[in-house]
């Protein structure tokens, strides 16, 4: 015999609508032209900050080992890049008393839940980039 008292808890879902989103979100409205989301959405879906977040996904990176591993950004979007990552506060700088200094960066928490996320959209473009830009992709260097 069932409780017929007992709350009910609804399924987990994944809002499917632009509406539901917006609902989901609330007070949070990237839609509103105010919204402060937008700002945390440019800072971290522009190409180079999706790249850093991925590319720390795996662990602590020195600015060198960055800027080797992504290829193609310049010294500047590099530096401008985790400047506003570490101010947003998606990526923790660690400097290290030696000489030469060390520097080191990592996601933080918060980095990392960001990263869960872009991974699997990472994931998604490179699966469909021959079929949406028609060119085939050049496979990764062993």
């Amino acid at each position: 015999m069932t409780d017929l008292m007992a709350p009910s808890t609804p399924p987990s879902t994944v809002p499917s609508t632009a509406a539901a989103v917006r609902a989901a979100i609330l007070p949070a409205d990237p839609f509103s032209r105010n919204c402060p989301s937008r700002v945390v959405l440019d800072h971290v879906t522009s190409k180079w900050g999706v790249l850093v977040i991925v590319a720390l996904a795996d662990g602590s990176q020195r600015w060198g080992e960055l800027r080797r591993g992504i290829e193609g950004i310049s010294e500047k979007m590099l530096a401008q890049t985790l400047r506003t990552l570490e101010a947003d506060g998606l990526v923790v700088r660690t400097v290290q008393a030696t000489i030469p200094p060390r520097v080191d960066y990592e996601l933080s928490a918060l980095g990392h839940g960001l990263a869960e996320r872009l991974l699997p959209l990472v994931e998604w473009a490179g699966a469909n980039a021959a079929a949406i830009v028609g060119a085939p992709l050049t496979p990764p260097a062993p």
